[in-house]
């Protein structure tokens, strides 16, 4: 077999996803991912440890080599050798070898390896679920059209942490936990949301007050952003219903970027305008 035919061979089993070697590979290799995770996890406890220390180890040798082995014939067979190695499965592959040989001369440079668990997102090119990510792009584009509310939301909060913080501190005093401003806004930050570790309380009565007023502002916020996103989350929704309907075919599934219909050829309408933004845009043009 010569050199250009190995080459691709090994390129279809390994970056191949098509049933035969290549999805059996896939599955072979999201399996001892997994295996290498699941003994590095049980390593971790104290009694598992002592008893099985030793195979755990001689486990995560075995895993590293193959690893190893896994990552040079990526590296070999691939055609852009540069594309690889800088993509982000690359880099994974090669972050995924290296704490088992930096474990050699730094102790405590194994429990790195748990970064492996992002090969296992490999699984979204074997079982061909990118077609998802146009879905997770919605939730994107409505995170990032709302981004302006959200700060103001978050510059708020952290507004009222600190005053209620700073109030907690001057009343409580160090006596009562509230040794310091940051501790005291910790304090308002476990309290505004919800959370209520309970190492700190206040002691006093006018301390209390001011907890039971900060319990109560947060019930009246902690539902804003919620809010907010839901809002975007419906006008991406109906943007989506108004512009991937074909008014000649009436089919759907259109690309986001889609100006005419991929089945009958007919111009698709235009997306509907946000009224704020046509506000923006009318007083910029002013």
């Amino acid at each position: 077999m010569s050199n250009a035919e190995l080459k691709k061979k090994l390129y279809d089993i390994i970056f191949g996803t098509e049933p035969g070697p290549g999805r059996i590979f896939d599955v072979a290799l999201i399996v001892i991912i997994i295996a290498s995770i699941l003994a590095l996890f049980l390593d971790s406890v104290a009694s598992i440890h002592e008893q099985f220390g030793d195979i755990l180890f001689g486990a995560e040798l075995l895993f590293t080599v193959l690893f190893t082995l896994e990552y040079l014939a990526r590296i070999y067979c691939s055609p852009n050798r540069r594309a690889y190695l800088t993509s982000f499965f690359g880099i994974i592959d090669l972050i995924a070898t290296l704490p088992t040989y930096l474990a050699m001369l730094v102790p405590g440079a194994q429990h790195l390896l748990v970064i492996r668990i992002f090969r296992v997102l490999r699984v979204f090119r074997i079982l061909k679920l990118f077609h998802y990510v146009a879905e997770a792009n919605v939730l994107m584009r409505s995170l990032v059209s709302a981004r302006h509310k959200i700060s103001v939301f978050l510059m708020s909060v952290t507004t009222l942490v600190i005053v209620f913080g700073s109030l907690m501190y001057l009343v409580e005093g160090p006596e009562n936990g509230f040794s310091s401003l940051p501790r005291s806004i910790y304090w308002a930050i476990v309290t505004v949301t919800t959370v209520g570790y309970g190492d700190i309380a206040p002691h006093t009565t006018l301390g209390q007050a001011i907890a039971a007023l900060a319990m109560i502002t947060s019930y009246a916020i902690i539902a804003i952003p919620t809010g907010i996103l839901s809002a975007e989350l419906i006008y991406e929704s109906q943007r989506k219903m108004q512009r991937m309907q074909c008014p000649g075919c009436a089919r759907r599934a259109h690309d986001s970027d889609a100006r005419f219909c991929k089945h009958c050829g007919t111009a698709l309408p235009a997306a509907a305008i946000k009224p704020e933004a046509t506000a923006s845009e009318t007083q910029s043009s002013e």
